[in-house]
């Protein structure tokens, strides 16, 4: 099974805007390991927008 490109640019794209990670950086990441960052990168955006 592949991971869907759409996907994928998202995934970097997110993590690439809210850690100015280089591309190259976040595609060393394993599928799991970028699915965490992103979890986390909305958890901390989830919490800032909620003045917490």
């Amino acid at each position: 099974m592949t991971y869907a490109l759409p996907r994928l640019r998202e995934e970097i794209a997110y993590i690439a805007y809210h850690f100015h990670w280089q591309r190259e950086e976040i595609l060393d990441l394993t599928h799991g390991e970028r699915q965490q960052w992103v979890s986390e990168i909305a958890r901390i955006n989830t919490r800032v927008n909620e003045g917490g």
